[in-house]
């Protein structure tokens, strides 16, 4: 993990074999952000629950991914990559189990965290891996190539949930991650080479890890509390949002004091570039997530479609991501991020302004449409933004650098699904007291108004919160450094 990374700019048959490894890893664990998207609903009737409850079962995945997260390159070092890519794909796989055999909404929160928990350390374990065998010359690339299961996430995630939910018991939206993540474990064991640093005397930052993971919980329950219908101002809410802000503001003092030894080594963020990708990847993906999120609940309640067709229906933005990202990397390599960044950011508004245009009966084609232009431009931004983090950074901080931007990424998917399911109810709320956001009966054409005005207002905020992602873009350097 030391060891210089090659100038060669082809793709040799071992980093080929890594990258392969890598995608089978996490192909699962970030499908598992949206197969249940399709499942609100059916979860609400199964558990007799409400919508804030419900919205624990995909934030508090999220969530448990950004705790986890920080611990991966310490993890890294004391016990070697390989080993702890292995160890996490089990505790996933043990995670789904249960979660498939859970009996109420609380044990399927639970067990939801303990998935999550497994599923933290996969993706920055081998963006880390990849990021040391490429070097900077295959760095756009080989991102390209993690961005994939990302990028079909939109595409199967939804579709898998709806077939599930059409045919089969929700449990085996959980119990489908056993025999795929198995052969994952096969390959690693298989093709990953052994472990050959380890660094016994690595000591956990524990501090730093009661600090940043509490915080993080903290400000994702007070947003998840205002979504529940509880007043801005309740108690709860400005405790747990003061409480957050206080634990991470503490984690940020403790880290800069602590330096390397730190979980996350805050210091990084002195590097203009690195703040910058990160600060745009956190609004960027926060507004993506919480679309995500919407999309299968406006057609599910708006239009009353089934599970299996709001997810096909959010499938296009997976599409055109894969489009995108097939040419994204190999210009990543040739020319500035930013140039792709810049370009793939107006491009998703683009499709986000379409979607503050729908009306009862708007054509389908219409909506695929605008949902098919996003995925265009978030192809162009995510494999950019990857290669461009690590652009300015010595080969020695790549290991923490990873770790911190999964940390960004994370905690803006879990802020960005929380804060948006929270617009959405209050919206609906206002406009349609008296409809619950899980029942299916038939609208009548007023009610079927106000539902699509509640959720064009909602995308409405989305579009402002996206446009804000430009402003940190802005500041990346507009040409590519030499490697």
């Amino acid at each position: 993990m030391t060891q210089a990374p090659t100038a060669s700019t082809e793709f040799d048959p071992a980093l080929r074999k890594l990258v392969i490894v890598v995608v089978l890893g996490a192909i699962m664990t970030i499908l598992d952000t949206t197969i249940t998207n399709v499942a609100v609903n059916t979860l609400g009737a199964q558990f007799h629950t409400s919508l804030s409850a419900i919205q624990w079962v995909l934030t508090g995945y999220t969530l448990a991914l950004s705790a986890s997260i920080p611990l991966s390159g310490w993890a890294i070092i004391r016990f070697g990559p390989k080993t702890m890519w292995i160890a996490s794909l089990l505790l996933f796989i043990t995670g789904s189990v249960l979660c498939g055999i859970a009996w109420n909404i609380t044990t399927l929160i639970m067990f939801r965290l303990l998935q999550g928990f497994g599923a933290g350390m996969i993706l920055p374990i081998g963006q880390t891996m990849l990021a040391h065998a490429a070097g900077p010359t295959r760095m756009g690339r080989v991102m390209s190539a993690v961005a994939v299961p990302a990028m079909l996430a939109p595409v199967l995630g939804p579709t898998i949930g709806g077939l599930i939910l059409g045919h089969l018991s929700w449990r085996w939206m959980f119990y489908i991650n056993v025999p795929l993540c198995a052969i994952a474990v096969i390959a690693a064991i298989q093709l990953l080479p052994t472990d050959q640093v380890r660094d016994h005397n690595a000591k956990l930052d524990i501090l730093g890890l009661t600090l940043l993971s509490p915080g993080l919980g903290a400000l994702v329950y007070s947003t998840a509390q205002a979504g529940s219908g509880t007043n801005l101002t309740d108690s709860r809410v400005v405790a747990a949002t003061l409480t957050g802000v206080a634990l991470i503001a503490c984690y940020v003092l403790h880290a800069l004091h602590k330096g390397d030894a730190a979980l996350v080594d805050v210091r990084l963020l002195r590097d203009k570039n690195f703040a910058a990708v990160n600060a745009m990847v956190f609004v960027y993906i926060g507004t993506l997530s919480g679309l995500t999120a919407l999309l299968p609940l406006y057609f599910q309640t708006v239009d009353a479609d089934g599970p299996l067709r709001s997810g096909a229906m959010v499938a296009p933005l997976g599409l055109g991501a894969i489009v995108t990202t097939l040419i994204t990397g190999k210009l990543t390599d040739k020319h500035s991020p930013r140039l792709l960044i810049l370009t793939g950011l107006p491009v998703v508004l683009l499709g986000i302004l379409g979607l503050t245009h729908l009306a009862p009966g708007t054509s389908d084609i219409l909506v695929v449409t605008a949902v098919f232009v996003i995925g265009l431009g978030h192809g162009m931004i995510m494999p950019a933004a990857m290669g461009a983090s690590y652009q300015t950074l010595r080969h020695s901080q790549i290991p923490s650098a990873t770790t911190a931007t999964n940390v960004g990424i994370r905690a803006g998917s879990s802020f960005g699904v929380a804060a948006l399911l929270v617009l959405i109810q209050r919206n609906i709320a206002d406009r349609v007291p008296d409809v619950h956001a899980f029942t299916r009966t038939v609208r009548t054409d007023e009610v079927a108004r106000e539902l699509t005005h509640a959720f064009t207002q909602t995308y409405w905020w989305t579009l402002a919160i996206g446009a804000v992602a430009v402003v940190p873009a802005l500041i990346l350097p507009r040409r590519r450094r030499p490697a």
